[in-house]
């Protein structure tokens, strides 16, 4: 027998201890769930939590392994709290589940043949992204700026909105999530586009003859690599993609480029010089469906919530066992600064689930009862173009 596998034998004689202690302390949390159901307490009592977390890491002589010593507890307590969960079925005495039940309560049915806004000009990405998602039939109308579209879905003059999210080379569009952490509304799709950036010009016009291109801030940073190499040309942003292209179309400046998609160039007539110029072929932009109310459609796997986290040490940990607790695997986690809070932050998390699945009322109360601010923000079918 090799040192490895006489140290295996060793682990294996120490689990035999350790599952039988397990199972007996389940075997008095239980009892605890019980005692909780019968004189109304709430499953989760945070302080007693800290408490034991305290006496737990205490035991550690060695200060590098109290951090182990706690993760170790807080996975043992969350999986406490989901044993007893199946006795006490609480109600809505934390906010952020209230919020739930309420927005659960007035969800709809999707919209056939929606009218549906867009940030941009047609040709966009998102235009794009809108009928791939609802169809080619759509109504679909593009405004100037992303806080448009919101008070439009707002003030009932949409159905829906198609919002651009992130992008796999330049990250998260940091204006969406601050407006749909503004705006009490509802995901209840997403839609992919492959981005192939272009630069188009009007009719004749040469590489020679270009001084300055226009684009959205995102085109021009997906692009810098093959404008590094024409140090001559100023770039000038623009509200969007399409934008830029409606622009060169309508000034009739033979010395400006836009950076837009073929279909936007097609659409305003201009040439393709070049295309694609963004350095990672590989780019796409993820958009979501938004709508004023929840919607539960067939197919969804995908759980979106937002929510912030007391400003204390081991927070966010507490929240990422809950997932592991539970078997949720979670495929993004986004933070972003408050305003007026320094150095606080909200995190938008998206993690496989369908709300009305056995169990999941039970992660929604603890991550209500761990968090502050709670608020799902739907529960659709992720994308798999």
């Amino acid at each position: 027998m090799s040192l490895l596998d006489d140290y295996r034998v060793q682990i294996d004689s120490i689990d035999a201890k350790l599952v039988p202690l397990f199972l007996e302390r389940m075997t008095v949390t239980q009892k605890v769930g019980e005692y909780k159901k019968q004189n109304g307490l709430p499953v989760l009592d945070s302080g007693r939590e800290q408490q034991v977390l305290a006496a737990k890491t205490a035991l550690a002589p060695d200060p590098a392994q109290k951090a182990e010593v706690a993760s170790l507890y807080e996975s043992i307590m969350a999986i406490s709290r989901r044993q007893q969960r199946k006795l006490v079925r609480e109600g809505s005495e934390d906010p952020g589940y209230a919020q739930w039940l309420k927005t659960y309560g007035t969800r709809r049915e999707p919209v056939e043949r929606p009218r549906v806004v867009y940030q941009g000009e047609p040709g966009a990405y998102s235009e794009e992204a809108a009928a791939g998602f609802f169809g080619e039939d759509i109504r679909s109308q593009g405004l100037p700026w992303f806080n448009d579209v919101f008070q439009a879905l707002a003030r009932d003059e949409a159905d829906y909105a198609m919002l651009p999210i992130e992008n796999s080379s330049t990250g998260s569009i940091r204006q969406v999530y601050d407006l749909l952490a503004q705006y009490d509304f509802s995901l209840v799709g997403e839609w992919q586009v492959k981005v192939e950036h272009c630069l188009a010009v009007l009719p004749g016009v040469t590489l020679e003859d270009i001084r300055t291109v226009y684009s959205h801030e995102q085109g021009l940073m997906q692009c810098d690599r093959f404008l590094d190499g024409h140090r001559g040309w100023e770039r000038v942003p623009t509200l969007d993609t399409a934008g830029s292209a409606r622009q060169v179309k309508e000034t009739g400046d033979k010395t400006a480029a836009a950076i837009c998609s073929k279909r936007a160039a097609r659409l305003y007539g201009l040439e393709v010089l070049a295309c694609p110029i963004n350095h990672n072929t590989a780019n796409f932009t993820r958009f979501v469906a938004v709508s004023p109310r929840l919607e539960l459609r067939q197919g969804r796997d995908k759980i979106a919530a937002v929510f912030t986290l007391p400003h204390q040490a081991g927070s966010l940990h507490e929240i990422l066992t809950i997932f592991a607790v539970y078997g949720l695997n979670m495929v993004k986690l986004e933070s972003r600064p408050i305003p007026d809070r320094g150095w606080e932050y909200r995190f938008f998390a998206e993690f496989t689930g369908d709300l009305t699945a056995p169990g999941m009322d039970g992660v929604l109360h603890e991550l209500s009862q761990l968090s502050a601010d709670f608020r799902i923000l739907g529960n659709f079918k992720g994308y798999e173009g």
